[in-house]
């Protein structure tokens, strides 16, 4: 294993309740054994990235209702192409050299199970971008 696989993999959070094992499809094992991980221990960086969209945005989403910030979280991921491959991007570059074998045999699933992760935590955080609005 090179040193730069091993570092990844030494950083990356244990996420007891993403369990992985064979009676799951290979992408669900993809999700809970490599995204989960990534997509958590990405978390700061996705709470900050938000945080610059916002604002590049003219914070437009401080205006909006508790349900309207919901789905402008979704939005931003799902329709502005470069913030959505931004975000991937901060996923893909911790992948291990096998782990991005195993992404581009289904990336377009993976891509999809990917960002309904980051678009589902960053929903979890909300509160994290009202704050912002009280600055």
């Amino acid at each position: 294993m090179s040193d730069r696989t091993q570092s990844l993999l030494r950083i990356r959070p244990e996420i007891p309740s993403a369990l992985v094992h064979d009676g799951m499809s290979a992408d669900e094992q993809f999700q809970n054994g490599t995204l989960r991980p990534i997509i958590k221990l990405q978390n700061d960086l996705f709470i900050a990235a938000f945080k610059n969209y916002i604002k590049k945005h003219k914070n437009a989403f401080h205006e909006l209702t508790l349900d309207r910030r919901l789905q402008y979280v979704e939005n931003a991921i799902q329709k502005d192409i470069k913030f959505r491959n931004s975000l991937k991007g901060m996923v893909i570059g911790q992948f291990t050299t096998l782990e991005y074998e195993t992404y581009i045999q289904n990336s377009s699933a993976l891509n999809k199970r990917m960002m309904n992760m980051v678009i589902n935590r960053l929903k979890d955080q909300i509160q994290v971008f009202e704050e912002l609005a009280l600055v």
